[in-house]
């Protein structure tokens, strides 16, 4: 079992290296997300460029990108670190991937696909927080970052574990990181809406 300790995070960055967003745009014919409105290979972006079903895709799959590799984790009883490195390495993928010169998204739907496996209460509290944040200030950013700060305390409330709480912590922390324009932007009140139509 101890090989699988070592493998399972590897595989899970390699995983998350694996851009939904622009494979979705080869696959459909449409421009690269890089390249196209805020550049940021993402569910947000796509769905700027390609609309709702395009968004849609990518969302499950950078979701899938960060669940899979942490419910694999889960039932082969790997214990908390393990659990927390394989989420936190899923992540890293996403953020910084291998296969697209390390310029990845911002991680907001990989977090959350993590969450579900690592602590399933919290992996319901945290996107239902963004569904009423978003419903309040129409603004899909300022509604991540206040699920994603959140995140943590939902994983120690629930869960326990302060391991988890802190892996949980530390995607929060560069999850804000990788929105650090999208917070200069809040501030100056020029960040951009969610579209009602």
């Amino acid at each position: 079992m101890d090989y699988l300790n070592y493998a399972l995070p590897v595989a899970a960055y390699l995983f998350g290296s694996i851009s939904a967003a622009i494979l979705v745009c080869r696959l459909m014919g449409l421009p690269d997300p890089r390249g196209e409105g805020s550049g940021n290979p993402g569910a947000t972006n796509v769905l700027r460029i390609g609309g709702r079903k395009a968004a849609a895709i990518t969302l499950l799959g950078d979701m899938l990108k960060g669940l899979l590799p942490v419910l694999a984790a889960r039932l082969l009883g790997l214990d908390d670190p393990w659990l927390g490195l394989t989420a936190a390495a899923a992540f890293l993928g996403h953020l910084y991937p291998v296969f697209f010169g390390f310029q990845g998204g911002k991680g907001v739907a990989t977090m959350l696909g993590t969450l579900v496996p690592l602590c399933w209460p919290a992996g319901l509290a945290t996107p239902f927080t963004w569904l009423v944040m978003a419903k309040l200030f129409r603004i899909s950013s300022l509604s991540a970052l206040i699920a994603t700060a959140l995140a943590p305390l939902y994983v120690w409330l629930f869960c326990h574990s302060a391991v988890l709480t802190a892996f949980t912590g530390g995607m929060t922390v560069l999850l804000f990181w990788r929105h650090r324009s999208n917070i200069r932007n809040l501030l100056a009140g020029t960040e951009g809406k969610i579209r009602s139509e």
